[in-house]
Formats: structure tokens, C-alpha cells, sequence
């Protein structure tokens, strides 16, 4: 098995290499990542200017190549230009933070999955739910055993999983949910400050909206500290909606 690893936190985040170890027991891997962080870039190439490439050495070996562009960029990299042929699944992960809900709108962790799923290949992203302490452990293990079963089974086309994970030890997890997702928005917050020039600027936050006890949603299972496996399209067409408008009298 040929597997395509990339992410959204950089080539250097702790979390690609702890899935990085992992994914190697099951498979070639090759890694492209962004030379920097690109968290919340959604799914954005770039257009503008030129993408830089350099290989990068981890604890001394070879591991990876870092380009100067986004998860979805690096996809269409390493298709391109790094790997001979197509790889078999393109996994992205693992985050630093949750990726559940409305944030798959602006993850480029999961854009990194969902370009493979646009290219035709089978794909996940993985997310570790914390900022603080991170513990890759189970994640990592995790995230290999879903790549092995995303290429065995053959998922339908145009279709990836989106992967959240509890930042606690496989003992105090309590279980796995298969859910649909999440749909109500991050509420956005913005705390005005003064710069050294006493200007003034703002700083986005956002908090999660008051949750009801709905296990079948992301969300809301998440913070009943289960895995959540989530499986995502890339066609986002309402075909009911598209029924009922095509007989508008638009002309």
C-alpha cells in the first residue's frame, strides 16, 4: 500500500510524525506538508506565486518533502511531481485541535483528505480534539488501522472520513461513534486591543454553542469524549432542493 501523508500544522508538527510512525508498519509512505503552519486556510492553492520545494530530515533520516503551499497544494504535489504514481490513500493528519462540525468548512486538514477524494482516492483525515498536551498515542495508532481499512474496503468515490479524537488514553475513550455532521456554527467573538502604536486591532475567538445530547452528531459526541468517524462528500449539491427549483419559472 502507497500512502500520500500530509497536513495543515507543517511538516515539523509532532502530530504528522507520531502518524508518520505508525503508517510506515502498514505501508510506503511519502510525505508532503506545508513548510509552515496553514491551519483554518480551508481549501486554497496557490495561484499567486511560485511553490518552493525542500526535503526535510527528521531525528536525523530522511522524511519528508515541505513546500511553501497549502494541504490541498501539497496533495497536488506530490501526485505530480514527488510520487510515480497515484498513491493508494492520501491520509492528512494528525491536527493539533478538533475538526468537527462547521469546521471542516475551514480545515485544511481535512481539505488535504478532501483533494484526494477529488482526485479519486481513497482518503481520511485524522484531527486530535486539544491544544494543550497532546497525547498522539492512540490517534496515531488509530489513524493507521482506518488507512488499512479505508484501502481494503474500497469506500465510494467522492466520499473521505473525517477522523476526531479525544485527547485521552484508549481506556478512558468510550467508544467509537459512526455520525453524521454537525451543522451548527462556531460562534465568532472578537476582543479589541491597542498595539504598541495604540491602534487598535481584534482578535478572533469563537465558543461552541450550547449542545444537546445528540450521539449521532460530531459535535455533541466528541464532547462525550468518543472517537467520531464522520464520512464526508465532496458533492455538495442538494438534489432535493435541485427537484424543486429546476420547475422555477426562471426564463
Amino acid at each position: 500500500m502507497n500512502i500520500l501523508l500530509t497536513n495543515d500544522d507543517g511538516i515539523y508538527a509532532e502530530g504528522i510524525y507520531a502518524l508518520y510512525q505508525e503508517l510506515k508498519k502498514i505501508g510506503a509512505v511519502t510525505v508532503v506538508a506545508p513548510d509552515s503552519e496553514k491551519s483554518s486556510v480551508g481549501h486554497g492553492i496557490t495561484l499567486a506565486h511560485p511553490i518552493l520545494s525542500k526535503k526535510v530530515n527528521r531525528k536525523g533520516k530522511p522524511f519528508g518533502h515541505a513546500i511553501t503551499g497549502t494541504p490541498a497544494d501539497c496533495v497536488k504535489f506530490a501526485i505530480a511531481v514527488v510520487m510515480k504514481k497515484k498513491p493508494d490513500v492520501v491520509v492528512s493528519g494528525i491536527n493539533l485541535g478538533r475538526n468537527d462540525g462547521c469546521s471542516v468548512f475551514y480545515s485544511g486538514t481535512v481539505a488535504g483528505a478532501r483533494e484526494g477524494c477529488l482526485l479519486d482516492i481513497p482518503a481520511l483525515a485524522i484531527s486530535l480534539v486539544s491544544f494543550v498536551n497532546p497525547n498522539f498515542t492512540y490517534s496515531a495508532q488509530l489513524g493507521a488501522k482506518l488507512t488499512k481499512l479505508v484501502y481494503e474496503n474500497k469506500i465510494p468515490p467522492k466520499t473521505f472520513l473525517n477522523v476526531n479524537v479525544p485527547n485521552l488514553s484508549q481506556k478512558q475513550i468510550k467508544g467509537i461513534k459512526f455520525t453524521r455532521q454537525g451543522t451548527v456554527p462556531i460562534h465568532g467573538t472578537f476582543a479589541k486591543r491597542k498595539d504598541p502604536n495604540f491602534r487598535t486591532y481584534y482578535w478572533m475567538g469563537g465558543h461552541l454553542p450550547k449542545m444537546k445530547d445528540d450521539l449521532t452528531v460530531d459535535t455533541y459526541a466528541l464532547a462525550r469524549d468518543y472517537v467520531t468517524i464522520t464520512p464526508t462528500q465532496c458533492d455538495m449539491t442538494d438534489y432535493k432542493l435541485l427537484e424543486q427549483i429546476s420547475q422555477w419559472k426562471v426564463h
